[in-house]
């Protein structure tokens, strides 16, 4: 998933699992320098749970 089609995922971190613009925006700069997944680079960093790691793959999974 490119940087520029994360804004469905992003609204889906902020609205529903209550993640921070600043840890989102953390991530995102990561991204940046070292290319992966979002919620991984979320998850690697501590930022999200796995739990919450896994809401977010099932809700990937149903858009």
């Amino acid at each position: 998933m490119l940087p520029s089609t994360y804004s469905g995922l992003i609204n889906f971190l902020q609205e529903d699992l209550a993640i921070s613009t600043a840890y989102i925006s953390v991530a995102l700069r990561h991204c940046e320098q070292d290319p992966g997944p979002l919620p991984m680079i979320l998850w690697q960093y501590g930022l999200i749970t796995l739990e919450q790691l896994d809401r977010i793959y099932d809700w990937q999974e149903s858009t």
